[in-house]
């Protein structure tokens, strides 16, 4: 039998992909679409504008929009929502859900870094599921939050986890070349990134020396603790629609050689017996010298893979290499779906 899950933030573009995840899924049956009090009573097809190539599906389009409140009938037989709701939304309107004994699988950022709240990517730290025990117990929860890691921090910790588990981390540093879609439909003007690089965005940098940290950390007796290496990062916004670029340089704690970390890489598979519906290899290789590339790479793995090349010796680091992802599939919705599914087959 499927579980019934509902969408916050229904009507965005992070939620839209989220519905297109959700489609026909073998585990999930998508009952409940929420967002705000102005899209609230129309069907969904009022009540958004649809950024996607592909059409609503047909049996979404006529569905009624409701509020984002954990008491709405529309939501009392759901048993997980999938959060696509603002930051300052997400801060108050999450743990209502929680409390009313919802999984809340969040791609907002709000919670993200609270002391309590796993943040999870599921190839990389799945253990830290554990944390949701010690969030219930603090907040006195029936459900709980877990959240996933901004959209360049998944692209970044997914390749470096390999190199870690093998050879161990000491100093890294990342250059992102982000997509526009990042920002949202109306985050970035036409007139301001045509022809044009924007070297600043917004906390994002902040966001990945911390995610990151935390991320490749570990848990113990109910605490967080970082990971041992420092992280600097530098963002920018570049006029791409889909699929963000990152630059990473890595000094590793042992000596390793460029096929020693292209192996590493290339042996990431960890979840390959879970037979999860929207897992794919998390890292595909590239050897051509001009690759990855947004428009040809970012829709590998049915847009779930990171897409690694031109992996090579540093001479300052030890090694160096580029890394792409289809920052509003693998970065947003795809990782708050793919934490869904692996907790429920292997934790609920």
């Amino acid at each position: 039998m499927k579980i019934n899950v509902g969408i916050l933030g229904a009507t965005g573009n992070v939620g839209q992909r989220f519905i297109q995840m959700l489609e026909n899924h073998p585990m999930f049956e998508l009952t409940a679409l929420g967002a705000s009090q102005r899209s609230a009573g129309k069907t969904y097809e009022d009540a958004c504008y649809w950024y996607q190539t592909e059409a609503i599906p047909e049996n979404i389009a006529k569905k009624v929009v409701v509020p984002t409140e954990a008491n709405h009938p529309e939501f009392e037989n759901v048993d997980i929502v999938f959060s696509a709701l603002p930051a300052n939304l997400a801060k108050t309107i999450e743990p209502e859900f929680a409390k009313a004994g919802k999984l809340v699988f969040s791609n907002a950022s709000a919670m993200r870094m609270e002391a309590d709240v796993p943040l999870i990517i599921t190839e990389v730290n799945h253990e830290h599921f554990k944390m949701l025990e010690t969030q219930r117990d603090n907040r006195g929860y029936d459900g709980g939050i877990i959240t996933n890691p901004n959209c360049s921090t998944i692209c970044s910790s997914i390749t470096l986890k390999p190199i870690m588990d093998k050879f161990g981390l000491d100093l890294v540093n990342i250059t992102t070349m982000q997509a526009i879609s990042g920002a949202g439909y109306d985050g970035v003007p036409g007139m301001a990134i045509l022809d044009n690089m924007i070297p600043y965005i917004g906390g994002e940098e902040e966001k990945m020396q911390t995610e990151n940290l935390k991320i490749l950390g570990n848990v113990e007796n109910g605490h967080f603790i970082d990971g041992n290496f420092k992280i600097g990062v530098s963002c920018n916004r570049v006029p791409v629609i889909d699929g963000h670029t990152e630059s990473v340089f890595v000094k590793t704690t042992e000596e390793a050689e460029t096929e020693e970390i292209i192996k590493a890489m290339d042996e990431f598979d960890p979840l390959k017996d879970f037979n999860l519906p929207s897992y794919a290899k998390p890292i595909v290789l590239r050897s051509e010298n001009d690759r990855p590339q947004p428009r040809l790479d970012r829709n590998t793995g049915n847009g779930m893979s990171i897409v690694v090349g031109r992996v090579r010796k540093d001479p300052i680091f030890t090694t160096k290499y580029t890394a792409l992802e289809h920052n509003t599939i693998r970065g947003a919705a795809g990782a708050s779906v793919l934490n869904a599914e692996l907790y429920v087959k292997k934790y609920l």
